[in-house]
């Protein structure tokens, strides 16, 4: 059989047989066969033409996917699925990019988590989630994560949450709050634990008298409607409790106060 024609189309070029064949192929495809019209082919080599072309444009349709960003094996694959490539060619288009080093998940993972240390919030249990949804193993994940050293990061976190929060909780509520925003950040108890005693916390007992006090109005305002004597006082100080405060201040605050 003979080419009648090559003609581009867009991204891909069109070639048709003298047999009213047609198929599109790629630049590679022709550069690889050294296609032209006019040009004698046999079956087989029609085979292995319509082979190599649709390896050829799902390995150009991954580079394309790649060129924005690092990608994983997995995104890479979702996309050649969504763009209709066949599995079978989809594995040997993933095999070639790894092994020219356009797919590594190791180091997609290695480089995930520096840009975290170096400008992101999260902790380890966060990033665990991501990259494991986005389709790298448990133990490749495992090994980076025991690789990297989070507590600079950790301090840092705590730190901003200490400017957020400080002098509007109570002592207990404010750590509270901080190791409670970190555990939700992805860090483990430990970690969050370890940079709070890193923190060094001024505090301002007139600031907390103050605090305290005004959360006392705002809940003799709420319970003094229903309650009064002994169930007004215990109202109060198990609100107050509940708040952060010590026993002991809410005590001595009541006293005064009622």
């Amino acid at each position: 059989m003979k080419i009648t024609k090559i003609e581009k189309k867009k991204r891909l070029y069109l070639l048709e047989l003298d047999d009213s064949e047609r198929l599109y192929i790629t630049e590679d495809t022709i550069v690889r066969f050294m296609l032209s019209k006019g040009m004698e082919i046999e079956e087989q080599d029609l085979q292995e033409i319509q082979e190599y072309a649709q390896f050829s444009h799902g390995k150009n349709l991954a580079l394309y996917h790649l060129s924005f960003k690092q990608r994983t094996t997995q995104e890479v694959r979702n996309y050649l699925v969504a763009h209709g490539i066949e599995e079978s060619i989809i594995s040997s288009v993933i095999g070639k990019l790894k092994a020219d080093s356009w797919l590594d998940d190791r180091q997609y993972a290695q480089s995930f988590i520096q840009s975290n240390l170096l400008s992101g919030d999260k902790g380890p249990y966060v990033l665990q989630q991501k990259l494991s949804q986005k389709g790298i193993s448990s133990a490749v994940i495992e090994e980076e994560l025991n690789q990297s050293d989070f507590t600079e990061l950790t301090d840092k976190v705590a730190e901003k949450l200490l400017k957020k929060y400080l002098g509007n909780l109570p002592s207990k509520a404010l750590q509270d709050k901080i190791l409670q925003s970190l555990i939700n950040k992805g860090f483990s108890y430990s970690q969050a634990k370890a940079a709070y005693q890193h923190l060094e916390i001024e505090e301002d007992e007139e600031s907390q008298q103050e605090l305290l006090y005004k959360e006392l109005d705002k809940q003799y305002r709420k319970y003094s409607k229903k309650y009064d004597g002994y169930d007004l006082k215990q109202r109060l100080t198990q609100a107050l409790a509940r708040k952060g405060y010590d026993f002991s201040d809410i005590a001595s605050a009541l006293r005064e106060y009622l």
